[in-house]
């Protein structure tokens, strides 16, 4: 018996890499085709700015 064979794993055709210098580019062309920050402003036209302070936890950086 091969104990390999008991175990239940997920399976996903997600990649186990980020490749992230390779797919980033990828990303930003698809959103740049269907136009998704133009989407976005549009979606958005009218309603009331949220504004988030980001910044360093402590007062002291």
């Amino acid at each position: 018996m091969e104990y390999k064979d008991t175990l239940n794993l997920p399976r996903t055709s997600f990649s186990m890499k980020a490749n992230l210098a390779t797919k980033e580019p990828e990303i930003l062309d698809f959103w740049d085709e269907i136009g998704l920050y133009q989407k976005t402003l549009a979606r958005n036209k009218g309603r009331k700015s949220f504004i988030l302070h980001d910044g360093p936890p402590y007062s002291n950086g």
